[in-house]
């Protein structure tokens, strides 16, 4: 059974950092697709950072370019998402997905068969 549990979420100020892990379990995080995503209440699932080629891929939406990094830990076979410069617009659950099917395009969230549960982050100004 695949399991995907996220943490690390959490309330910081405008600027600040927080470091989101996903560890998995029954799944090899690096032998496919991963990626992190975001749900603020009223507003659709957003990808925001995907991992891809065992790692030596990544792709990072617009708005969190150049502030947010992820990476993997091939041994603790668990999933990291870096956030540096926070914001409150960043402000949301955020998710990682894993296991994807190859059906239509790596940013669709219904591309990943294996969820988290979410962590939550709040960003205040």
């Amino acid at each position: 059974q695949v399991q995907l549990v996220e943490s690390g979420g959490g309330s910081v100020q405008a600027g600040g950092s927080l470091r989101l892990s996903c560890a998995a379990s029954g799944y090899t995080i690096s032998s496919s697709w991963l990626g992190w995503f975001r749900q603020a209440p009223g507003k659709e699932r957003e990808g925001v950072a995907f991992m891809y080629n065992g790692g030596n891929g990544t792709y990072y939406v617009d708005s969190v370019k150049g502030r947010f990094r992820i990476s993997e830990d091939n041994a603790k076979n668990t999933a990291y998402l870096q956030m540096n410069s926070l914001k409150p617009e960043d402000t949301a659950m955020y998710y990682c997905a894993a296991g994807r099917k190859y059906e239509g395009s790596w940013r669709n969230p219904d591309e990943y068969k294996y969820w988290g549960q979410g962590t939550q982050v709040t960003v205040s100004s």
